[in-house]
């Protein structure tokens, strides 16, 4: 007697390969072979085909959400933590030269690293454009899901022009062939980005999709120096409303990367406070409540790091705001701010202080009165937006923004001079981006960034 089995090899995600294995009992004589086969399938694994279905819809959304929370928060080395690196939110305490060069301002093309958020969002992005694609032929009738897959493709294209040099590419492939993309200026990307928003806002019939999109097209706007339209654009949204991630403890890749990276023993980050000279006071004492934080004994991966803050805003599986309703309220305070008059100060520290003071804890108001002169006003709307949106990926796109549309030198804005203790002596470079990684080079129309500025 001969069994025959039919075992699903998993040679790549649903490519519906099988492997037929024939097992023989070595006690019973030899016999013609038995045509049954037992098919074994794995329910887990869905064929090509199968996504074209109304019922493959829904696993294709989460797989791009679930792709976008890994590469923004789900990573030790995601978006949140090496935006944070650059910035003055984080610090790295590590033996790997891939981060602490981040963490110096001296950013290098080849560092397998730092080659983690950018993967991270161009998967989300192209996956995103993949899915819409799809589910327009499959269930046009899902608006929403339509709407958060351009969403998704839109805050991802936002990072990328906050976070790297221009000149970012944008392939696209279609499951068998690859279109490679031009590199694009720092603006066309934030455009792109817009673009993105715009027909999301087209398309959804949900205000859970349809706000995080009006944040984040008016956070791409606000890029561009587009202070009106951004202010504009969030009308409406609620100051109560958040949308986050998903974080678990089902898997590794599910897990709040910041809390791994900051938060756990031997970690190769830690939160950092007063970095550089220019570097915000984020650990005060008392806490500020947007930004809770212990003392604690614990030691870096480099041994040298000793008795490491503990950031208390992120536990394992803590959701990371990716936008939120105090977000279009700093936006509009921003935009109002461009007046330039002393009513519009007026106006805009009065703003600060009731986001702090309707908050749930609340925050102690801002003493005394609004500043006098525009750099005072502008010096205190960047701390407030800081400390508000803490760890959530905002800090570096607003210290380029600094440079770029209020006239501040970098060295005036980013951490600068000595790196200070444990590794006195050691200075802090020019950089203010990402460079695009290494791994790009593989597209032939690419050939480095176009501009390591601002």
């Amino acid at each position: 007697m001969r069994i025959h089995i039919t075992v699903r090899s998993r040679q790549g995600a649903g490519n519906g390969t099988f492997r037929r294995a024939a097992v023989c009992a070595a006690s019973v004589l030899a016999s013609a072979c038995s045509a049954d086969v037992l098919e074994v399938v794995d329910p887990d694994v869905l064929n090509v085909g199968d996504y074209s279905t109304p019922a493959g819809a829904a696993p294709l959304k989460n797989g791009v959400l679930a792709d976008f929370y890994n590469a923004f928060s789900g990573s030790i080395d995601g978006v949140v933590v090496v935006t944070g690196a650059l910035s003055d939110e984080v610090r790295a305490n590590d033996t790997f030269i891939d981060r602490m060069s981040v963490d110096a301002r001296k950013v290098e093309e080849v560092n397998p690293n730092m080659e983690t958020p950018y993967r991270g969002l161009h998967r989300a992005r192209s996956g995103a454009a993949r899915t819409i694609r799809i589910i327009s032929e499959s269930t046009p009738n899902d608006k929403t899901g339509i709407a958060e897959m351009y969403t998704i493709r839109g805050l991802s294209e936002v990072l990328f022009g906050e976070m790297y040099c221009s000149g970012v590419p944008f392939s696209e492939e279609d499951g068998v062939t690859t279109t490679f993309g031009d590199p694009q200026t720092t603006q066309v990307v934030l455009q792109r980005a817009v673009a993105s928003f715009d027909t999301a806002l087209a398309t959804v019939d949900s205000n859970r999709v349809r706000y995080v999109a009006q944040i984040g097209r008016a956070r791409a706007l606000l890029d561009l120096g587009q202070y009106a339209q951004a202010a504009a654009a969030v009308a409406g949204v609620p100051t109560t409303y958040r949308y986050t991630t998903f974080h678990s403890t089902a898997s590794a890749r599910q897990e709040n990367g910041i809390w791994n990276a900051t938060g756990v023993n031997s970690s190769r980050y830690n939160a950092a406070n007063n970095e550089g000279r220019n570097g915000l006071n984020y650990l005060q004492t008392p806490a500020d409540p947007r930004m809770p934080w212990t003392a604690s004994t614990r030691v870096g991966f480099n041994s040298l790091f000793t008795q490491l803050p503990t950031q208390l805003k992120y536990a394992r599986t803590t959701p990371v705001v990716i936008a939120d309703g105090i977000e279009a309220r700093l936006i509009e305070l921003e935009a109002r701010l461009q007046g330039g008059t002393q009513g519009d100060r007026d106006a805009v520290f009065a703003g600060l202080n009731t986001l702090r003071t309707t908050n749930t804890p609340a925050v102690t108001a801002i003493a005394g009165t609004a500043p006098t002169t525009q750099a005072a006003a502008v010096d205190l709307l960047f701390r407030e937006r800081a400390y508000w949106m803490w760890l959530t990926g905002h800090r570096l796109g607003d210290m380029r923004r600094l440079i770029r549309q209020y006239g501040r030198t970098a060295e005036s804005v980013f951490p600068t001079g000595d790196q200070g203790a444990p590794i006195a002596g050691q200075t802090y470079g020019p950089d203010v981006n990402f460079i695009i990684p290494f791994d790009e080079r593989n597209n032939p129309k690419f050939t480095g960034c176009i501009d390591r500025n601002a």
